[in-house]
C-alpha cells in the first residue's frame, strides 16, 4: 500500500508559476512510476508529466516546455514544476504511483488539489 498526498495548488494569473508536491509513504525506488493527472471539469483525467525510477521523464505535448517533473529521493517526493500557466490549465491534479511486484501491477492515487488559472 502505497499512499499519496498533494499539495501546492491554488489560484494563479495566467503567466504565473506553481509548484506541486507529491509526499509517498513508500520509498520512490519501489514505485516504478509517478505521474501527474489533471481532469477538468466535464472531461476525462488525463496524463500530465510522469517519471520512472531511473528518472526518465514524459510529458504530454499541450505541457512541454512549461512543466518540468522531477523527484528527490531524499523526501520521498515529487515535484512537478508549472511555468508560464495558461487558463487551460486549470484543473484538479492528481499524483499516481504505479508499482510492479511480483508480476501484478499496483495502482495508487492521491486525493487530488485544486489549480485554477484566472486573472
Amino acid at each position: 500500500q502505497v499512499q499519496l498526498v498533494e499539495s501546492g495548488g491554488g489560484l494563479v494569473q495566467p503567466g504565473g508559476s506553481l509548484r506541486l508536491s507529491c509526499a509517498a509513504s513508500a520509498n520512490l525506488f519501489s514505485i516504478n512510476t509517478v505521474g501527474w493527472y489533471h481532469q477538468a471539469p466535464g472531461k476525462q483525467r488525463e496524463l500530465v508529466a510522469a517519471i520512472t525510477k531511473r528518472g526518465s521523464a514524459d510529458y504530454a505535448d499541450s505541457v512541454k516546455g512549461r512543466f518540468t517533473i522531477s523527484r528527490d529521493n531524499a523526501r520521498n517526493t515529487v515535484y512537478l514544476q508549472m511555468n508560464s500557466l495558461k487558463p487551460e490549465d486549470t484543473a484538479v491534479y492528481y499524483c499516481n504511483a504505479v508499482v510492479l511486484w511480483d508480476g501484478a501491477e499496483y495502482t495508487y492515487w492521491g486525493q487530488g488539489t485544486q489549480v485554477t488559472v484566472s486573472s
